[in-house]
C-alpha cells in the first residue's frame, strides 16, 4: 500500500515490461474473437515524467528517455504508443490503447487514491472496469473471463518479502482457473536465488518461457540489476520475436557494464 510507482515510471524495467506487453497484446489481436485482459496491479494508468516524483529519481532518463532518443525499429510499436498517449503510460493505458471494440480490460488496484485516479482516467469507456480489490483474490474470482480468451498480467511491486512466492502461487491459480489463457508475471532481478526458485516452480506448468534483460551481472542484491517476465502459453512466434526485441531494448538502454545481456529460456515444453 505504500509503494508509489510514480518514482519509477518509465525506467528500464517499465520499458522491458511494456514492450513485451504490447507485443503480447498485438499477438492476441491476430484473431477476430474478443479477449479480456486482467491487470492485477494496475497503478494509476499514466505518469507525468516532469512531475516531482519522477524528477526526484530521474530513473526514466535511463529508460524511456534513452529509447526515445535512439529508437530501434523493433520497438516502433511500443514507442509510437508511448508518444501518442502523452504522459508515460502504465500498463492499463497501453492495454486500453490497443483494445478493439470487442475486447475488455479489468484493472485491480488496492490503493484508494490510485483507484480514484484510474476510474477518472477510464470514465465513460464501457470496455474498462476498475476494481478496488486484492490482486490475488481477483485471480480466483475473475477467471476465467466470459470471452474464454485473455491475458493476465501480474506485476506487483515486490515490497513484501514473500512476493515471489505469491506470484508463483498466483500464476498457478490463474492457470488452474484459466488453463488456455496467456499469463505473464513481471519480476525484478536483484540476486539469482529468488528468480531461480520462481522458474523452478513454474516448470510444473506446460508451455512456459522466461524472458530477461540484465544491465549487469546480478551480484549485488541491493541493486535492481535486471528484470524479466515469465509467460505461460506464449503466442506463436513469441520466442523468436523476443530474440530481436530484448537486444533492441538493451542496446537502447544498456550502459555496457560487465554481465549485461538478455535471455530467452524455455522453462517447460508445449
Amino acid at each position: 500500500m505504500n509503494y508509489r510507482h510514480a518514482f519509477h515510471a518509465g525506467n528500464f524495467a517499465d520499458c522491458v515490461k511494456h514492450a513485451v506487453l504490447v507485443w503480447l497484446l498485438r499477438a492476441m489481436a491476430r484473431k477476430e474473437k474478443g479477449f479480456a485482459v486482467l491487470d492485477t496491479h494496475a497503478g494509476i494508468g499514466q505518469y507525468d515524467l516532469d512531475g516531482e516524483p519522477a524528477e526526484r529519481t530521474g530513473e526514466w532518463r535511463s529508460g524511456i528517455g534513452r529509447l526515445r532518443g535512439n529508437p530501434h525499429p523493433a520497438l516502433a510499436d511500443y514507442l509510437v504508443l508511448v508518444g501518442q498517449l502523452g504522459l508515460y503510460p502504465g500498463s492499463p493505458a497501453l492495454v486500453r490503447a490497443v483494445l478493439r471494440p470487442q475486447d475488455r480490460l479489468v484493472c485491480c488496484e488496492l490503493h484508494p487514491e490510485d483507484v480514484r485516479v484510474l476510474r477518472r482516467l477510464f470514465r465513460g469507456d464501457a470496455r474498462v472496469a476498475v476494481h478496488a480489490r486484492d490482486a490475488y483474490e481477483a485471480i480466483g474470482a475473475l477467471l476465467p473471463p466470459p470471452e474464454r480468451r485473455g491475458l493476465v498480467l501480474i506485476d506487483p511491486p515486490y515490497e513484501a518479502g514473500d512476493e515471489f512466492t505469491r506470484v508463483e502461487e498466483g500464476m498457478k491459480l490463474a492457470h488452474q482457473r484459466f488453463p488456455q489463457g496467456v499469463l505473464a508475471a513481471w519480476y525484478p532481478v536483484k540476486a539469482r536465488a529468488a528468480v531461480r526458485a520462481l522458474h523452478d516452480g513454474m516448470r510444473g506448468i506446460r508451455d512456459v518461457v522466461a524472458v530477461e534483460l540484465f544491465l549487469r551481472e546480478p551480484l549485488d542484491a541491493a541493486r535492481l540489476n535486471g528484470c524479466g517476465l515469465v509467460v505461460v502459453n506464449p503466442p506463436f512466434g513469441f520466442e523468436d520475436a523476443m530474440r530481436t526485441l530484448l537486444p533492441a531494448l538493451l542496446g537502447g538502454m544498456g550502459t555496457g557494464e560487465a554481465g549485461a545481456g538478455v535471455a530467452v529460456t524455455r522453462l517447460s515444453d508445449e
